[in-house]
């Protein structure tokens, strides 16, 4: 059994283009109890640094003069030792097109400056929540023989998404990159859950929510679809096609698992 990580034993590499805010965040960090920090203030000087001591947590602003955090989430997804290695977005960004590329990273939280140190350990907590994932537990089920069915073509939110139920005991998972594809496999696939994106080229979620409850012959498979999107007209037409929950990108692992229990045990 691996041991668990502590806020004390945590090593993060902390990214960020001010010198004057990298001294104060990291001060706010060692407050919380986390002592473990390396500084970087340049996405460049952040992967030399991560590819010579793979951190167990980034920490990140969304702009640097070589590339954006974006950006540097993405270079890390693309590369097998860091492509796993958890990501926070630490930044003052409020514009969805901005946040986006981010959120379907698989970006653990996105914490808004200026912070709170309440919010701070919030968003450090749940980052160890998932590095420490526990088993699910269910009343009636061995996450070990769930199958689940994984809906999204970001190939990058596919990965996160698929590591964070492989982290909660799941064995069976199957990739569909869009609703059409989705609706094939479940034609011809018995699943136990369905989690879907949203927005999808060819057929979206709403749509695959909608051919599961009308036109398969699953329709009463679970459905929690994981999305951004931020439109409630769009989200309440999701909600009227019969899905079993919401959950928001980035999402925390305690609220999703409460989900997955609530939808399972239905």
């Amino acid at each position: 059994m691996s041991t668990k990580l502590s806020l004390h034993d945590l090593a993060l590499l902390l990214v960020e283009p001010s010198r004057t805010q990298g001294r104060i965040i990291a001060e706010q960090l060692r407050e919380v109890g986390l002592h473990k920090i390396e500084i970087a203030h340049t996405g460049g000087e952040a992967l030399e640094l991560m590819l010579h001591h793979v951190p167990d947590l980034v920490a990140s602003a969304m702009y640097f003069d070589d590339m954006t955090g974006a950006e540097l989430v993405e270079t890390m997804r693309s590369r097998d030792q860091l492509a796993d290695v958890p990501f926070m977005l630490v930044s003052s960004e409020r514009h969805v097109r901005e946040l986006e590329p981010v959120r379907q990273a698989g970006v653990l939280a996105i914490l808004p400056k200026p912070f709170r140190l309440e919010d701070l350990k919030r968003a450090l907590y749940a980052s160890l929540d998932f590095i420490n994932a526990e088993e699910l537990e269910l009343d009636d089920l061995e996450p070990q023989d769930l199958r689940v069915l994984i809906v999204d073509d970001s190939r990058m939110s596919m990965r996160y998404i698929t590591q964070v139920f492989s982290n909660l005991g799941v064995e069976h998972i199957v990739q569909a990159a869009n609703g059409r594809e989705a609706a094939e496999r479940i034609r011809d696939e018995r699943f136990d859950l369905v989690v879907s994106d949203y927005n999808m080229p060819e057929m979206d979620g709403e749509q695959l929510v909608h051919y599961i409850r009308q036109l398969s012959d699953q329709q009463e498979l679970p459905v929690l679809m994981v999305t951004g999107e931020q439109d409630e007209s769009r989200l309440a037409s999701v909600r009227q096609a019969g899905v079993s929950a919401l959950l928001d990108k980035p999402f925390d692992l305690a609220t999703a698992r409460e989900l997955i229990r609530r939808v399972l045990s239905r």
